[in-house]
């Protein structure tokens, strides 16, 4: 009997998609999740956006074992594509262009959670295959020890006038990077699908020799061998804290900048599906938001849960915030970050090697 009920829920389970789960509906994903037992993410480890905490819980919650392999968003769209049945990997966290690409291959399964209705329209997939868990907004990290105090960029038409070099990193695999171009061509008049305006930007610090190819990581940021790096606020405020508060600050540039993130994509093929519906299910839920925001990432449903006042801290001001832009033209986007790697290549690469 007890076999013939685990079978039923999992039947239960497996047919639950893109319909927004009922309380009955979640019983039945549980259990068939602590059916299968595991997870298996990609582009989820422990230090990003504290995913630890998560992991943690849907092991304790659960009994779910987990296992990350880290690797970039491109990376894991390919490997979703390349395996297929032979699937290793049950759910990713990709930058928000890739949700519609993964999409649009037919590698991913939809799973709306609990928490639809409160998840803005701009950051989903009307049938729930992505859906942003937290929001990033690309921000500035300036080391002080660098540059000077009355030199450090407010905006990125201080950044254009400035002495220091400018770190990106690669633009061709890279959402964090690729999302820096398109904030600083929103600063600039651009958008979605104009990206020249911010092209035109590192063109010009390329030109200058004041674009460094060092990516704006914690190793490189410690090491002092970035000056001014673009990331998204969640990984600035997190370096600085890790590695010295006093010495580094962050901030959202004031001309114009865009607010992306990162969405969860469960693999079509997935050995545990309901397992990865189930991580889904609790990333968007309260406990999940907030375990979010301690990794200094501000929740996609910020509005919609109270954050203990010690996580809230993490984050920079609202009104830091005021000229951010949400991407809501995803097509446009998905075309534009396509032919953006070329397009640095062939016009902002070009000039370091002159």
């Amino acid at each position: 009997m007890k076999t013939l009920f685990l079978a039923s829920l999992l039947g239960s389970a497996l047919a639950l998609g893109n319909q927004a789960m009922a309380a009955g509906d979640l019983q039945a994903l549980e259990a068939a999740a602590k059916q299968e037992g595991q997870v298996n993410s990609v582009g989820m480890p422990d230090a990003w956006a504290n995913w630890k905490g998560t992991w943690e819980d849907l092991a304790s919650k659960y009994g779910l074992k987990h296992m990350d392999t880290d690797m970039s968003s491109a990376q894991e769209v390919a490997k979703f594509a390349a395996e297929k049945d032979n699937a290793s990997a049950d759910i990713g966290d990709v930058g928000a262009a890739f949700g519609p690409i993964a999409t649009t291959q037919g590698v991913t399964q939809p799973y709306k959670p609990s928490t639809w209705e409160q998840i803005p329209d701009w950051a989903k997939d009307k049938d729930g295959h992505w859906m942003l868990a937290y929001t990033g907004t690309i921000a500035f990290i300036i080391n002080k020890q660098l540059v000077k105090d009355g030199d450090a960029p407010k905006s990125w038409h201080d950044l254009e006038k400035g002495k220091y070099k400018v770190a990106i990193g690669d633009v061709s695999t890279a959402a964090q990077a690729a999302n820096g171009v398109l904030a600083a061509a929103i600063a600039y008049k651009g958008d979605e699908s104009n990206l020249a305006p911010g092209l035109a930007l590192f063109t010009k610090l390329a030109q200058q020799k004041r674009l460094s190819l060092a990516n704006p990581t914690i190793q490189t940021l410690e090491k002092g061998e970035i000056e001014v790096g673009v990331v998204w606020d969640f990984n600035g405020l997190s370096y600085r804290d890790q590695i010295d508060p006093k010495r580094f600050d962050v901030l959202i540039p004031s001309d114009g900048t865009v607010i992306s993130g990162y969405t969860t994509i469960i693999n079509k093929y997935a050995k545990h599906p309901n397992a990865a519906k189930l991580a889904r299910e609790y990333i968007l839920s309260d406990a999940g938001q907030i375990n979010l925001a301690s990794g200094y990432a501000r929740p996609i449903r910020a509005e919609y849960v109270k954050l203990p006042a010690e996580v809230a801290a993490k984050l920079l001001p609202a009104e830091q915030y005021k000229n951010a832009k949400p991407i809501t033209q995803h097509d446009a986007w998905e075309t534009s970050s396509k032919a953006l790697p070329q397009q640095w290549n062939e016009q902002v690469i070009i000039e370091m090697q002159q």
